[in-house]
């Protein structure tokens, strides 16, 4: 007969589904196609088209080397998912504890949430746009022209409730359809807009000084951005028949989504900056973009297929922190859940005049939050457990990852230290003008914690 201890633990904890090797199907290509959709989509173009304040230069040197030290974080947390078959959100009570979990999976469910809602209102703007070609409704920033942005909120909630229909299986489905769109489409708008503008007059053209992003903000605007993923690996890497897969072809799917869309959106709104002989970094979604480059309703229409399969990954990690924290609750139920949270979400720029500015604060949330967060659990992993979790103590009440209360107050602390940092390094001139706060205030959040964890040991020792 279980104790009563035992039975709070699977009343309260309840058992996580940990993917036997023998039931993993992912290949290396669905790994590569997953990461590649995953960040091959309007918002990667927008994010692209944002960093432009900065200038061609500045703008592409801080995307590849953000994006490459980003992604092997992305390798590591895989690494992790491919070892040990458990979600993301799950392998955080390993560091955080049964209890402190709560606060990671939170972050994550308030942040994909938050990406699958601005995923959505970007292409409700291209699907405002082709209504307004079809059937003469006010534009999206004219009078009434809300009315065509409702609607197409409407349609794309629909699309990620089809998308989410299957689990991970229609996600996969999804991104290897979606990905042979994204080939075509990124090919085609290549081709226009270097038709227009030469290369030359692209990196020689220089942002307003009123509107000029510094090298420290990009940092943080990309960091934000691409860390938001390594806290959903697991989700998906734990599926990989093969650990390269899980890691190398991860990393490489990521990195080529990242750079492919976000040059061309960064490419792109210089070109229209200089055909137009104005730069509006407000106009730096991919509709507004595709129309002044005259692409037509078939680009519109595939901004708004990439939207649904980037929003499939999102949804499937906000699903998965859900059910980190109500055990009970199946992942289908959880992905109709956060659905239906981000299309409510999904209305709130309607009431604020600049989305950019939203959109910038909520990358500065991600960042300050996010970091820490996975500086501790990548630290606990790799450098005090040194790879090995003891996957029975995951659901145990007084197991190892029990801490005190549930709780692993050290990784909390370190995890606060990491974001009151941020706070202040974002402050000062000198980093927040060139490195940025994101990295600086992981690498205290990960010293700080290592050095708390390793004085445990010593003590239990």
């Amino acid at each position: 007969m279980k104790n009563a201890t035992e039975q709070i633990a699977q009343k309260t904890f309840g058992e996580v589904e940990a993917i036997p090797s023998s039931q993993r199907s992912a290949t290396g290509w669905d790994m590569t196609a997953t990461w590649i959709g995953a960040n091959a989509n309007n918002g990667t173009w927008y994010i692209g088209g944002v960093i432009a304040a900065a200038g061609m230069y500045t703008a592409s040197v801080t995307l590849i080397m953000v994006g490459i030290l980003s992604y092997v974080f992305l390798a590591l947390a895989g690494l992790m998912g491919y070892r040990t078959g458990l979600p993301a959100m799950a392998l955080t009570r390993a560091s955080f504890g049964l209890r402190g979990s709560f606060v990671p999976s939170i972050i994550n469910l308030v942040q994909f949430i938050g990406w699958a809602a601005a995923n959505t209102f970007i292409a409700a703007i291209s699907i405002s746009t082709i209504f307004n070609s079809i059937f003469g409704w006010p534009a999206y920033g004219s009078k009434g022209g809300n009315t065509g942005l409702i609607v197409g909120i409407i349609i794309m909630s629909l699309l990620h409730l089809a998308s989410i229909s299957l689990g991970e299986k229609s996600v996969r489905m999804i991104e290897r359809v979606g990905i042979i769109l994204v080939i075509i489409f990124v090919v085609w708008e290549s081709v226009v807009v270097f038709r227009n503008v030469s290369l030359s007059q692209i990196t020689a053209w220089q942002p307003p000084h009123a509107v000029r992003l510094s090298s420290g903000a990009v940092v943080d605007i990309l960091a934000a951005f691409n860390l938001a993923w390594v806290t959903a690996a697991s989700d998906f890497t734990r599926y990989a028949k093969k650990e390269r897969s899980a890691t190398v072809m991860s990393f490489l799917g990521a990195n080529i989504g990242l750079f492919w869309f976000a040059f061309i959106g960064l490419t792109a709104t210089i070109a229209t900056a200089i055909t137009m002989r104005a730069f509006d970094p407000n106009d730096s979604d991919p509709s507004t973009i595709a129309i002044k480059l005259g692409l037509g309703m078939i680009a519109l229409l595939v901004i708004v297929i990439t939207s649904t399969t980037a929003n499939a990954v999102n949804l499937m990690a906000a699903g998965s922190a859900l059910t980190n924290m109500w055990h009970r609750m199946r992942l289908g139920v959880a992905l109709w859940i956060v659905t239906f949270a981000a299309t409510l979400v999904s209305f709130i720029p309607l009431w604020f005049a600049n989305f950019l500015t939203d959109f910038i604060t909520f990358l500065d949330f991600i960042g300050m939050f996010l970091g820490p967060e996975i500086a501790v659990f990548l630290v606990d992993y790799f450098l005090i457990r040194h790879g090995k979790y003891q996957l029975e103590e995951f659901v145990k009440v007084d197991g190892v990852y029990w801490y005190q209360g549930g709780i692993n107050w050290r990784a909390i602390a370190a995890w606060v230290i990491g974001l009151v940092s941020y706070w202040v390094i974002g402050r000062i001139p000198v980093i927040k003008e060139t490195i940025g706060a994101t990295f600086v205030a992981m690498a205290i959040a990960g010293l700080v914690y290592y050095v708390m964890a390793r004085k445990a040991q010593r003590t239990i020792d």
